[in-house]
């Protein structure tokens, strides 16, 4: 690796023999890897793909104890919560003494010598990791994977709601574009930055004056199949996977079956996998519903398969990787025609997307009375699901990273500071 003066960040090497240039040393501080979530499933794939290729990879996130070990070209340190976590969901905490691993993290990164280091969003791994960055002068990436400030907002509409209604839908446009602006103030100290979809590679670079580029998500083609299916009953069973918690918009499947019954329809079951806060709710109002909490592995797929109908309706999602979980299944999904799982839905072709409990009865419906249908649009759901790669998604990455000849430091104390 070429040599720079300490206050220099450093640049991707390009050996004089070979004219190849070297994949960059990352430093990965992630706040989800062992959870059952999609940044979770990001982190673990992102450390797989490293791996795999042999690129030399410092992977930061919480564990069950705190160590650090080598695997070839792969450093993993893993920090154990402290007592004092603010846990705000069932696979999502804030650890306010995670502080105390500063020194730890200084001397492990000193040694590994990254090029760069890149967080997944403001949670204590990463701001752990922008503050070391900052020290060092090590130049930040930063990745945009869950909106934190409309979680807030629909956790504080959920408390208010005995107010009158003017209060709640106030209190909560507030709290979001406070906590929004916070935000974009934490990204701002990162060089280059990354969104899963569209819209908010719009916001992130418009709000920040930081290059933002495209990060979607892969799936994993060999594990979810219409051929776990094992049901042979009649009934239509509409599905739902992910945490059940208010920012997922649960509730709205309790509104479906009222419409449903309205309807006379009584041919039809929920199945809701997952976890949250929402779940002793749909426990007590969904009269026909299978609720076995959070599955993984072959029960998943096997879940996914045995569903007819996939319904999502969170309006936060940055993404959805549970929507091409369905997809790869057979499903066509009926998802939100708000936040980022409408941009992998090709409506009407390989799913559905709605603005109103209506709108998700009638497109149910659709497909429950007309099997052709359901049929053609499973197969084109399938091969749209196929085509989103792992190894795509992070070859992308390291393409960023590599063609960001001009990466430098933001800092104060660094002398090359890209305009």
């Amino acid at each position: 690796m070429s040599q720079h003066p300490p206050d220099f960040p450093r640049r991707f090497s390009v050996p004089a023999r070979t004219g190849v240039m070297m994949p960059p040393r990352v430093a990965f501080f992630t706040d989800s890897f062992y959870e059952v979530n999609g940044v979770a499933r990001t982190s673990r794939e992102f450390q797989t793909f490293a791996r795999n290729r042999g690129y030399p990879f410092f992977s930061v996130h919480t564990g069950p104890e705190t160590c650090t070990w080598q695997e070839s070209n792969l450093t993993v340190s893993e920090l154990r919560h402290s007592p004092a976590l603010w846990r705000l969901e069932v696979d999502l905490s804030f650890d306010l003494l995670f502080y105390r691993h500063l020194d730890r993290l200084r001397a492990a990164l000193e040694a590994f010598q990254p090029d760069l280091l890149h967080v997944t969003g403001p949670g204590h791994c990463g701001i752990l990791g922008a503050l070391l960055a900052r020290e060092l002068k090590i130049p930040l990436v930063a990745s945009w994977h869950t909106n934190v400030h409309e979680f807030a907002g629909r956790r504080l509409a959920k408390a208010l709601h005995w107010l009158p209604p003017n209060v709640p839908v106030a209190a909560t446009r507030l709290a979001e574009e406070r906590s929004l602006n916070l935000f974009i103030w934490f990204y701002k100290f990162a060089r280059l930055l990354f969104a899963p979809n569209p819209e908010l590679v719009d916001l992130l670079q418009t709000r920040t004056g930081r290059r933002t580029h495209l990060m979607r998500r892969g799936i994993n083609t060999s594990l979810f199949s219409p051929e776990y299916r094992n049901r042979s009953d009649s009934a239509f069973v509409i599905g739902y996977v992910g945490r059940v918690s208010p920012e997922k918009n649960v509730r709205i499947l309790v509104e479906i079956q009222r419409e449903l019954d309205a309807l006379g329809r009584s041919d039809y079951r929920f199945l809701v996998v997952g976890d949250g806060s929402d779940r002793p709710y749909l426990l007590q109002h969904l009269k026909r519903a299978e609720l076995p909490g959070i599955l993984t592995g072959t029960q998943l797929a096997r879940a996914y398969a045995n569903m007819d109908a996939f319904v999502f309706p969170s309006e936060t999602d940055t993404f959805g990787n549970v929507v091409l979980e369905a997809m790869c299944s057979g499903l066509a999904p009926v998802v939100s025609s708000g936040g980022g799982p409408k941009y992998i839905i090709d409506d009407g072709r390989t799913g559905y997307q709605a603005k109103s409990v209506q709108d998700y009865v009638r497109a149910i419906l659709r497909l429950g009375r007309d099997r052709e249908l359901r049929t053609r649009m499973s197969k084109a759901a399938q091969t749209e699901a196929a085509a989103y790669s792992w190894d795509a998604v992070f070859e992308n990455v390291y393409n960023h990273y590599r063609s960001a000849s001009d990466l430098g430091c933001v800092h104060p104390g660094c002398r090359s500071v890209p305009e």
